[in-house]
């Protein structure tokens, strides 16, 4: 007989045990909540829900949500044809029910309120989460005991709770997160969003202001722009939120004294301009410092904001100050990255007959950056190499290790005189004793001009994509040979060299597997997607070349990307050409 915990490890391999991540967004939503693969069956669950459960994590995940918890109000089992959440999430779209009830492991019933969406996670098929809690008893209101305008119900504000993490999480972009959050609470809960960051030297900068004008959003530029420093000691709503001492509600009465400061005169002018008759401010805060700060104002909207009304913007707030400062850091991680790179990689020399044109593309993800190099340059023999390569990982150590390898390649190149199989073989042999590098791909290639005015490639290919040559005409072809292992396998075998002669006025192109890769699409899909554009594009100017290249493809951002192209002369014969690059 297979026991409890047997069982449930078996569902939970069944259903793919959550990540941390997931489980950490789950219990960031502040309710019970539940995630369920296409089948119903559940995949992940926060504390909240084992606690109003009963049930631990391990006796939920891989089991199907209807059949374990659905209920009727006695506790009887509920048919899937009168379930409304089992309803709605075959149909796959958001719905809620202020009352339905789920069944505990010791036969009792709770009584829920709940919302399901389809939620998007890092795992195959669609996904939908749950989110319950058990509302309380509402409290009766007499005449005289009018409800407060515009409160959400607790189940509105959990699902703004978990939206508010999920859209502002999926992004590194600051702009991109302050049009996200602006868009979360106006209107939902005002009809002005305003936001004040803090830049560098505790500069403050009002980046937002927003009016909601019907369903649309309108950026008023003219309250836009620096403001006065922080006071140190006003005890005005704005300057306290800016010194993160504390949310507070706040209307034109808090500024119509005499002002203690700048802050308190551009105070007085929003509410003045605006029309603001209530608003709350909440600190925008990060791990290690305040950002800036919230202000949610209504002016057509009816009814005030209330104490009540704090915990929930304050809650939004500290999430958007979280993702506010990830994206602060992506920026200055990204921006150290470029910099390091673009100090790397190298100037093209001038080469008399060729043109050359490179281009460095950054993936979007800060992490990413690091691994692709180009490199020509001149040879003792008067030959030009030309090399393109990758070094495995895609962080500031690849960055380094893409320095390494590539400095190592030019003195190897430039004293040994050998051929470039030979040279790529010496430089194996040294990678993993003297560099920081594992693994990378390379393709190296000396180009020369012979005596009768033709170009000749002569190339060595370690595990990299394969070199295209397009003729003038339009002729596109991957030199496939002279092909051999990556570098970094700790295998010793003999590399091939290849050599090929190129046609007048075509061009040769290098790149990195960032131009070809896309997930969803085979690697012959990206191949045969570059060889056809890069064809119709072979009678442009090599710049023009490279760049139309580039936005045609596409490339899917994942990887950086990393293209080296070069261009023979029309006449094979016109050995004084000039040759040049961009």
């Amino acid at each position: 007989m297979t026991d409890p915990e047997t069982a449930a490890a078996g569902r939970s391999q069944l259903a793919g045990a959550p990540d941390a991540r997931l489980t950490d967004a789950l219990n960031a939503i502040g309710a019970g909540a539940y995630l369920v693969d296409d089948q119903g069956r559940i995949v992940a669950a926060n504390v909240h829900a084992e606690h109003l459960l009963g049930r631990p994590a391990a006796d939920l995940i891989g089991r199907d949500a209807h059949d374990l918890l659905h209920r009727g109000p006695q506790g009887q089992p509920l048919p899937t044809s009168r379930c409304g959440m089992r309803q709605a999430f075959l149909a796959g779209h958001p719905a809620q029910a202020e009352e339905d009830h789920f069944a505990r492991p010791d036969g009792s019933v709770l009584r829920v309120s709940w919302l399901v969406a389809p939620y998007a996670v890092d795992r195959p098929g669609p996904h939908t989460l749950v989110i319950f809690h058990a509302p309380e008893p509402a409290p009766s209101t007499g005449p005289d005991q009018p409800k407060p305008a515009e409160r959400l119900s607790e189940l509105e504000r959990l699902a703004l709770l978990a939206e508010t993490t999920t859209q502002l999480t999926s992004t590194f972009d600051v702009d991109e997160a302050l049009r996200r959050l602006v868009a979360l609470v106006v209107p939902r809960l005002a009809d002005w969003a305003v936001i004040d960051l803090i830049a560098e030297h505790d500069e403050v900068w009002r980046t937002t202001v927003v009016q909601a004008h019907g369903h649309a959003l309108v950026q008023r530029d003219d309250l836009q722009g620096p403001m006065p420093p922080i006071p140190e000691d006003s005890p005005m709503p704005l300057s306290r939120a800016l010194r993160g001492v504390a949310s507070t509600l706040a209307g034109p009465e808090n500024y119509q004294g005499a002002p203690d400061s700048g802050i308190a005169v551009e105070q007085r002018r929003l509410f003045e301009t605006t029309g603001i008759h209530s608003a709350a401010i909440a600190p925008l805060r990060g791990t290690r410092e305040v950002l800036g700060a919230l202000t949610l104002g209504r002016a057509r909207k009816p009814g005030a904001f209330t104490v009540a009304d704090l915990p929930l913007v304050e809650d939004i707030a500290r999430r958007a100050g979280v993702a506010l400062d990830n994206a602060r850091l992506y920026q200055r991680q990204r921006k150290v990255a470029e910099t390091m790179q673009n100090h790397l990689l190298p100037q093209m020399p001038q080469v008399p007959g060729l043109q050359m044109t490179v281009r460095y593309l950054p993936a979007p993800d800060a992490s990413r950056v690091g691994g692709d190099w180009y490199d020509a340059f001149t040879l003792s023999d008067g030959a030009t190499a030309l090399a393109i390569g990758d070094v495995l990982g895609h962080d500031l150590e690849a960055a380094a290790g893409m320095a390494q390898l590539r400095n190592m390649l030019r003195a190897l190149a430039w004293s040994q005189q050998q051929s470039p199989s030979q040279i790529v073989e010496r430089l194996d042999e040294v990678i993993m004793p003297i560099t920081d590098v594992s693994m990378a791909t390379l393709v190296l290639a000396r180009i020369i001009r012979r005596d009768d005015g033709q170009w000749q490639l002569t190339w060595t290919n370690a595990g990299h994509p394969p070199p295209l040559v397009i003729s003038r005409d339009g002729l596109a072809e991957y030199l496939t040979e002279g092909h051999g292992l990556l570098l970094g396998t700790g295998v010793r075998r003999p590399r091939p060299d290849a050599t090929v002669l190129l046609p007048p006025g075509s061009t040769l192109l290098l790149y990195t597997d960032g131009l070809i890769e896309t997930r969803g699409r085979t690697l012959d899909d990206g191949l045969g997607r570059l060889r056809q554009h890069a064809a119709a594009l072979a009678h442009r100017p090599l710049p023009s070349f490279t760049d139309q290249l580039l936005r045609r493809v596409q490339p899917s951002g994942i990887d950086d990307v990393a293209l080296l192209a070069v261009r023979t002369p029309h006449h094979a014969t016109d050995p004084e050409a000039d040759g040049h690059r961009e």
